[in-house]
């Protein structure tokens, strides 16, 4: 047993070129040196006596962070000794719950009512008595950001699931995303850092933007990523990093974007006269009066003209498109729903990424125009053409 011992300490002075006696104090466990010893020095060397000491999170952040991957992950019985932790660290009781509920949507109810189990009995050791909800005032979202999230879920997802979102609309953004038991910037960390836990790199942009928005900085989002690694696995953090690369490199190019130009531009009517593409409309169609906005403003718009019959191809926008009706009669109809009609002065809206189609009605030829902003420098993605069918079908409805 001796002899295990001093091969067990040989291995620590070799790993770190200290002495024992001149080592920092230990976090892992003794069994860890007896059965790992390696895992043992980079626990105390580098995650703790490196990582956790990095100035680029508080503790307070890295110990949300910690918890956050460990309930997200299902790693319960080192739930504990973190909760403690966060505790000391400066973590309220009130935030750790809420940390737990923020998680049972992004992780799962199980992953959650585990770490209850867990974080009670942590409670119940250092005398907190139960937990009560907040009385101060709900979180205020940010009124154009929401619209645009909603109306994505209501075109994405409500036809395949629709309770799902309502569930997403109502209650997720609705009521949790607002409750005030936890800051907006730290609910977006929790979350950031679930994603990244469990490998979902895919709704890390949604989340990371959001986050950066309310008050993490680029330099709070890498650290956790090299946090997560610790806890997730180096994995489940290098799959993140591609992705938060380009979230970031997206906000530094819009904050380098050149000031607005000062001189009012007048486009003419008649200016520019085309023909529309073919491959994306039917009938005779002519376009004119094209603009688009300079930097940093995303819209553009035409007069678009149609003869009796004429219309475009199904199509989406990335961003939504509105359609002010000029003259004559025409018909919008999105995939699934029912045909439109419009006259003079009429105003249409069609939201992000709904397929759908407008043009002139069967007897009679009208003129829109039509704006929309671009999103990564795309304002449309065109798809195949109305069928003669369908179009009928649009003519016998009016």
């Amino acid at each position: 047993m001796k002899k295990i011992a001093a091969t067990i300490a040989a291995s620590a002075i070799a790993a770190t070129g200290v002495e024992a006696g001149d080592r920092r104090p230990r976090v892992a466990p003794p069994a860890v040196y007896e059965i790992a010893p390696g895992l043992g020095v980079f626990t105390d060397d580098v995650l703790f006596g490196e990582v956790w000491e990095r100035k680029e999170l508080s503790p307070r952040d890295r110990s949300l962070v910690t918890v956050a991957t460990l309930v997200a992950t299902g790693r319960i019985a080192q739930t504990g000794s973190h909760v403690r932790r966060a505790l000391d660290n400066g973590v309220k009781p009130e935030e750790i719950g809420e940390l737990i509920t923020q998680l049972a949507f992004y992780t799962g109810w199980p992953n959650a009512m585990s770490a209850v189990t867990e974080t009670k009995k942590v409670f119940e050791e250092r005398g907190i008595g139960p937990v009560s909800n907040s009385e101060a005032t709900r979180i205020e979202l940010k009124a154009a950001a929401e619209a645009a999230r909603s109306a994505t879920v209501d075109a994405n997802v409500a036809p395949t699931a629709p309770a799902l979102a309502d569930l997403t609309n109502r209650v997720l953004f609705g009521d949790l995303w607002q409750r005030p038991d936890l800051s907006a910037r730290d609910r977006s960390l929790i979350t950031m850092t679930a994603l990244i836990a469990i490998g979902q790199p895919e709704q890390l942009p949604f989340h990371a933007n959001r986050a950066m928005d309310n008050g993490l900085t680029s330099s709070d989002a890498s650290e956790v990523v090299t946090h997560v690694a610790f806890y997730a696995g180096w994995p489940r953090a290098m799959s993140a990093v591609p992705v938060l690369k380009k979230v970031l490199e997206t906000r530094v190019s819009a904050e380098k974007t050149p000031d607005a130009p000062t001189k009012v531009r007048v486009t003419r009517a008649g200016e520019g006269k085309a023909t529309a593409p073919e491959q994306y409309f039917t009938g005779d169609v002519e376009t004119s009066g094209f603009y688009k906005s300079d930097a940093p403003a995303r819209i553009g718009g035409a007069t678009v003209s149609f003869s009796a019959g004429a219309r475009t191809a199904w199509h989406t926008h990335p961003l939504g498109q509105t359609l002010f009706i000029v003259s004559g009669k025409g018909w919008v109809q999105r995939e699934g729903g029912p045909v439109e009609t419009f006259g003079p002065g009429d105003v249409a809206w069609i939201p992000p990424h709904v397929k759908h189609w407008h043009g002139a009605t069967k007897d009679e030829a009208m003129s829109h125009f039509a704006v929309a902003e671009a999103l990564e420098g795309s304002t449309v993605t065109w798809m195949e053409k109305v069928s003669d069918e369908d179009y009928s079908k649009a003519s016998r409805i009016d």
